[in-house]
């Protein structure tokens, strides 16, 4: 009988809550939504890893397609990250060995800027798309150009491989070129 009264309860107070979250008011007093439920692990994210970034797309943003490194890529299915990274192929933005990522993510750009890991150095925007700079607190060699999707955003990170040989620019500043150079490529 308990079971029964607590099973009564959790459903009641479910769907209470999806009455709740679903009407609202405006202001000429017509019901309309308030919140939308976003689940970031259902829905299936641009895929930058399997041809999606074309060899043509990559030489003409300066990176090699030969040297793509996969970092995640489920074979099938939904994933709320899909990650590849090239080296460059020239020093159009910098030079010293690094690497370029395309992080394609169902995570918004508002979770982005939340993030206790990271340092946001400064709002930016890439194309048009709304967008954030920063760095994770971990990784000094490494800054990520973060801009909004449909799909919840993409980000560039641009990240030294080695402490050996010169370094010359900023991985922040490079992240964000890179980023508005790959920008046109990917979905809005």
């Amino acid at each position: 009988m308990r079971s029964v009264v607590v099973m009564r309860a959790v459903v009641c107070g479910v769907v209470g809550a999806a009455v709740l979250a679903g009407c609202g008011g405006t202001e000429d007093g017509s019901a309309g939504p308030t919140t939308t439920v976003r689940d970031p692990d259902s829905i299936e994210v641009f895929n930058p890893c399997r041809g999606a970034l074309s060899d043509e797309v990559l030489r003409e943003v300066g990176l090699d397609p030969a040297t793509k490194g996969i970092t995640t890529d489920p074979p099938t299915g939904v994933s709320a990250w899909r990650i590849c990274g090239w080296l460059p192929l020239d020093d159009r933005y910098g030079s010293g060995k690094r690497r370029v990522s395309v992080f394609s993510t169902s995570h918004t750009l508002d979770e982005a800027r939340k993030k206790d890991s990271a340092v946001v150095i400064r709002d930016t925007t890439v194309n048009g798309r709304s967008g954030l700079i920063s760095k994770e607190k971990e990784d000094p060699d490494a800054c990520i150009a973060s801009f909004e999707a449909e799909q919840g955003m993409f980000e560039v990170r641009t990240s030294w491989l080695s402490t050996e040989g010169p370094r010359v620019g900023d991985v922040c500043v490079m992240a964000e070129q890179y980023a508005t150079a790959l920008e046109p490529h990917l979905p809005k």
